[in-house]
């Protein structure tokens, strides 16, 4: 048997990309899985979907309400739902700034705190939060995109030290560029989206962008009860980018 069997987890924005990812993996180790978001109907079997917009706390506590309903429990939280900035602190404005952090940053909190109660009384209480190299590196153009993951990752180490008395892990990841649906709909905004994405494959010293597998590889391991000891963890699986300082590439 798994180390996930007859466990729940919750993964938001689990209808595509890293959070499908990770509700197939979740599924495939033997939990249960809901995909909590905005059209989660169009998840596979046996993963099943609840509709909530993370920046509802209404919305969530009732989606919420409803996964402890149906599944009897909830073990583990991955707050994946999150959307993208691009822009300088010129070029994104005071309506982008509230969306993005209430999303990206508010969100996790209000999905977090409306699971506590069932993951106060769960033998192996995890929650993972995805977070983002850009809490740590400056990236180009990314000025209110990586505000909202440093303030994750601060968010992450809060939440550790607040829960850990009562039983609750909580760790966060930080990928590197991921190729995902998200980034596709990102780079829409390049005059050049072929060259923007070449340039994204480079950042990783690995030269290439991060695939979805390997990120819910990560968010596995923070969730499982076999890493108990792991908590206020930020796991990068970045293909190198926050430590290695590589050469360029030598041009024929």
């Amino acid at each position: 048997m798994s180390e996930f069997s007859d466990l729940v987890a919750i993964v938001t924005g689990g209808a595509s990309g890293i959070g499908l990812a990770t509700a197939l993996a979740f599924a495939e180790r033997g939990a249960h899985v809901a995909v909590v978001g905005l059209a989660p109907e169009s998840v596979p079997e046996p993963l099943v979907g609840f509709v909530a917009n993370v920046a509802d706390r209404t919305a969530v506590g009732e989606a919420v309400t409803a996964v402890a309903e149906y599944f009897g429990r909830i073990d583990i939280v991955v707050n994946n739902a999150g959307i993208s900035a691009v822009g300088t602190v010129e070029e994104n404005s005071d309506e982008e700034w509230a969306q993005v952090l209430d999303v990206n940053v508010t969100g996790m909190a209000r999905v977090t705190a409306a699971a506590l109660p069932w993951l106060r009384k769960s033998p192996a209480a995890a929650v993972v939060n995805v977070c983002s190299i850009a809490a740590l590196n400056g990236l180009p153009q990314r000025a209110l995109y990586g505000a909202s993951k440093g303030a994750v990752l601060a968010l992450t180490f809060a939440m550790a030290t607040d829960h850990v008395r009562e039983g609750v892990r909580v760790n966060c990841v930080s990928p590197g560029t991921v190729a995902t649906p998200f980034v596709d709909r990102m780079l829409q905004g390049f005059d050049d989206p072929v060259a923007e994405r070449a340039a994204l494959d480079a950042r990783q010293a690995t030269g290439r962008m991060v695939a979805p597998e390997e990120v819910a590889g990560a968010i596995l391991y923070l969730a499982s009860p076999s890493s108990g000891s792991t908590t206020g963890t930020a796991l990068d699986v970045d293909g190198g980018v926050h430590n290695l300082r590589m050469r360029p590439t030598s041009v024929d």
